[in-house]
C-alpha cells in the first residue's frame, strides 16, 4: 500500500532493526497468512470497499497471554479488554514513527478532531466514526473486536486504489486459562478492474512490503499487549 511503503521508506527499515530484533528475542508473537474464509473478507465493509473482490495481501498475527498477567479490571467487563489493547497499539511506542511521519504530513486544521496525542490515544474509547492520525477510522466496534480502515486518509470515503480493513481482536479463554490477541490486516487495490483492463492483477504487497508489515505486526501486538498486563 502506497502510505504503508512511504512511511517505511521514510523511517527507514533500519530504524525498526532494534524493535524487530526485540521481537524476534521473544518469539511470542506470531505471523501467519489469514485463512480465505476468515469472516473479516465475508463482511458488507469488505465489500463495500472492494466491490471488484480484488486480490488481497492478508496475514494475521496472534500472542496469547495467561490471564494472571492481564489487569483484572479488564476481565471483569465486557469489552475492556479489546478497548485496552486498541488504546495500546495507537499510544505504543510500535506506532510512534509512523504516527510522528503521519503527524508531520497531515495534522492541521482539516484534521484537528482526529486523534494524534498520546493522551487522546492512550484514552480514546475508540466509538466508531473515531479516526486516528489521518489513516485509520473505526468502522465497527463490539465486545471483542474492532475494526479500523487504512491505506489512505478517512478523508477519502469512497471506494480507494489504496485500501484496507485492521481488526484488534481480544478474547478472554477462560478454559485455557488466557487471554488471545490478535492483528488481522487485508490490503486490496479497491478500484482496479482487470477484466475491463486486460490484464492479471498481483496482490498490493511483495514478498519484501509483507515481511516487513509482519515484522510491524509484532512490534504494535508486543507494545499494545503492555497496556493490558499488570
Amino acid at each position: 500500500m502506497s502510505i504503508l511503503r512511504t512511511t517505511l521508506a521514510v523511517t527507514g527499515y533500519g530504524s525498526f532493526a532494534a524493535a524487530i530484533g526485540y521481537v524476534l528475542a521473544t518469539r511470542k508473537s506470531k505471523v501467519y497468512p489469514l485463512p480465505a474464509n476468515d469472516y473479516l473478507m465475508g463482511t458488507s465493509l469488505f465489500a463495500r470497499f472492494n466491490p471488484y473482490n480484488n486480490p488481497v495481501t492478508r496475514d494475521v498475527c496472534t500472542r496469547t497471554v495467561p490471564l494472571a498477567q492481564i489487569k483484572p479490571e479488564l476481565l471483569e467487563q465486557e469489552g475492556a479488554l479489546v478497548q485496552s489493547f486498541c488504546r495500546g497499539v495507537w499510544s505504543g511506542w510500535g506506532y510512534a514513527y509512523q504516527r510522528r511521519y503521519l503527524e508531520k504530513k497531515y495534522r492541521g486544521p482539516d484534521t484537528a478532531i482526529h486523534l494524534w496525542d498520546n493522551d487522546a490515544l492512550r484514552t480514546s474509547n475508540y466509538e466508531v466514526g473515531t479516526v486516528v492520525t489521518d489513516h485509520f477510522e473505526v468502522l465497527a466496534k463490539s465486545e471483542n473486536s474492532i475494526i479500523v480502515r487504512c491505506g489512505d486518509s478517512p478523508r477519502t470515503q469512497t471506494v480507494r486504489e489504496s485500501d484496507g480493513l485492521f481488526e484488534m481482536v481480544a478474547e478472554i479463554k477462560k478454559e485455557e486459562g488466557v487471554a488471545e490477541f490478535q492483528l488481522k490486516s487485508v490490503f486490496y487495490n479497491g478500484i482496479a478492474q482487470p477484466d475491463k483492463e486486460g490484464g492479471k492483477l498481483d496482490e498490493p504487497m511483495g514478498p519484501w512490503t509483507q515481511w516487513a508489515h509482519a515484522q510491524y505486526d509484532k512490534v504494535l501486538m508486543e507494545t499494545a499487549i503492555r497496556e493490558c498486563m499488570r
